[in-house]
C-alpha cells in the first residue's frame, strides 16, 4: 500500500470478509498546517474538512483500487468504532470515548479506504494482541470532565450548558479536558488551535 498523503496515516487495519479496511486519522502535528493552507477551508462553504479529507483520501482511494468511506456518509453510517476496535490498536476508554496506542483520547478518523482482495493486500503491521494502554493507566480522564459530563454515559446537553455558562477559556481554547487529560494525548502532537477550531464547531 502506497504512503499516506501527507498530513494523514494509517491509525490501524482490520480484515472483514474479503475486504481490507484501512482507517485513516490526522498526523500530528503537521495535519493542521496542511488543512489550513488548504482551499476547503479559505472557501467559506460548510463542513470544510469533511470536504478535505473527501478530496484527499478520495483521490488517494482511486489509486489504490479502493473505495473511500466517512465517518459521515450515511444514514446508515459505516462502522468505524468496531473497525477501530477490530485492529487492536484502538481500545475503549474508562470514559467510553475510543482510545488510540499513538493518539490516546485525541484518537479520530477522517476517513477509511475499503480494498478488495484483502489477502494481496500488504499494510503497515498491526498490533493485534496488544493490550489496552488504559489497563495500566491511573485514569486521570475519570476526574477531568469540569462538568461532569460522563456520569457514567456521556451527557451532550450538560457539556454544552457548562459551556454556555463558564467553560470558554479553558476547553474551548484547548480542547475537551478530558481528552486532554489522557497521558498519551499528551505526546501525540494535537496543536491548541486545532483543538479550538474542533470545539468551535462542537459548540459554536
Amino acid at each position: 500500500m502506497t504512503a499516506a498523503p501527507e498530513g494523514l496515516f494509517i491509525s490501524g487495519h482490520c480484515r472483514i470478509g474479503d475486504a481490507a479496511i484501512a482507517l485513516i486519522s490526522p498526523d500530528e502535528p503537521g495535519f493542521w498546517d496542511i488543512f489550513t493552507a488548504s482551499a476547503e477551508l479559505g472557501d467559506g462553504a460548510p463542513d470544510p474538512m469533511d470536504r478535505w479529507s473527501k478530496r484527499v483520501i478520495g483521490a488517494w482511494a482511486a489509486r489504490l483500487g479502493g473505495r473511500a468511506v466517512f465517518p459521515s456518509d450515511g444514514p446508515p453510517y459505516p462502522d468505524f468504532v468496531q473497525w477501530a476496535l477490530a485492529s487492536g490498536r484502538f481500545w475503549q476508554s474508562p470514559v467510553g470515548m475510543l482510545v488510540h496506542d499513538r493518539m490516546g483520547l485525541f484518537a479520530s478518523f477522517r476517513g477509511a479506504i475499503i480494498l478488495p482482495n484483502a489477502l494481496a493486500v500488504t499494510l503497515p503491521a498491526g498490533a493485534h494482541d496488544t493490550p489496552s494502554p488504559c489497563e495500566t493507566c491511573p485514569a486521570p480522564c475519570l476526574s477531568a470532565c469540569p462538568a461532569d459530563a460522563f456520569t457514567p454515559a456521556y451527557q451532550v446537553a450538560r457539556c454544552h450548558d457548562w459551556l454556555d455558562r463558564s467553560g470558554k477559556k479553558d476547553c474551548m481554547s484547548q480542547g475537551c479536558g478530558v481528552r486532554r487529560a489522557c497521558p498519551i494525548s499528551q505526546g501525540c502532537g494535537r496543536l491548541p488551535q486545532q483543538s479550538a477550531w474542533h470545539m468551535r464547531q462542537f459548540h459554536p
